[in-house]
């Protein structure tokens, strides 16, 4: 048993953008020496989230969609008055969305289901460059 920890950079355009990370997850664990264990996949930063979907066109603007009702982006929030970025309503998005997934792994891959991507998830008022975090634990 044993840990190994990789990283990726992916550049977003914000504003709830959804990106497919399935394959740099697997470009990761394809690098290490493990046959089995999980992969967590972190987001570091507080605007952004990482989840599993099925990445389709529709569910992508479903998605959108309902985090626009949940936090609205011209919603009033404390962290605005406070702070005067207008990013509020993505903190709150992130918060509910998480920063990270378990994924297991067996034979050198992740077990996904068939129609199940990992995603990465920005919900911040502006385009970043964000570090995605893969920290494998197995053997």
């Amino acid at each position: 048993m044993g840990v190994q920890t990789f990283s990726f950079h992916v550049n977003t355009k914000g504003e709830t953008d959804i990106i497919d990370i399935t394959k740099e997850v697997q470009d990761a664990l394809s690098k290490s020496s493990f046959t089995s264990g999980i992969a967590a996949v972190f987001i570091s930063g507080s605007t952004a989230g990482i989840t599993t979907i099925e990445y389709e066109s529709g569910l992508i603007k479903d998605i959108k969609d309902a985090y626009e009702r949940l936090a609205p982006r011209n919603g009033s929030y404390e962290h605005n008055l406070r702070w005067g970025d207008g990013n509020g309503y993505a903190h709150i998005r992130a918060s509910f969305a998480g920063q990270d997934a378990t994924v297991p792994f067996s034979d050198h891959r992740l077990i996904l289901g068939t129609w199940q991507q990992i995603i990465l998830i920005d919900f911040d008022n502006r385009s970043r460059k964000r570090e995605v975090i893969v920290q494998l634990i197995g053997e």
